[in-house]
């Protein structure tokens, strides 16, 4: 039916959609590193979808995760525990290599300490010790 106006009501489906619970973006001057070439534009071009997919996730999920996989390398002493670091060697292998070009040297060697310390975990874990 028309209302006082003449204009039928829009169908309650036919709404724009509005995103479910994702996060906007921040805002920021660029999203890729400035004259990158080669690997580096390669990798970040291949890296921004997974990188919105993780934002748009809420902020507890991926810590949660992360933990849990490397506490049951911990306490797993055995194939199964390497196993379970390997992701986060990846997860923070990537992030660490995404990250690097706006890095100082203190961050730099924090990264490469810890991704260090991740490989000897899964490597004792596989019995390389």
């Amino acid at each position: 039916m028309a209302d006082k106006h003449g204009k039928r009501p829009a169908h309650p489906l036919a709404q724009p959609r509005r995103p479910r619970g994702g996060r906007p973006l921040p805002a920021g001057e660029q999203f890729f590193t400035p004259g990158a070439t080669g690997l580096r534009r390669k990798a970040e071009r291949r890296s921004a979808a997974p990188l919105v997919f993780l934002f748009q996730l809420p902020r507890w999920i991926a810590p949660v995760v992360l933990v849990i996989l490397l506490m049951t390398g911990f306490a797993v002493a055995s194939f199964w525990g390497g196993v379970a670091v390997l992701p986060v060697i990846g997860f923070v292998g990537w992030l660490a290599y995404m990250s690097w070009p706006s890095l100082g040297t203190g961050g730099r060697l924090l990264r490469v300490a810890l991704l260090t310390f991740l490989i000897l975990l899964a490597a004792d874990r596989f019995g390389a010790f």
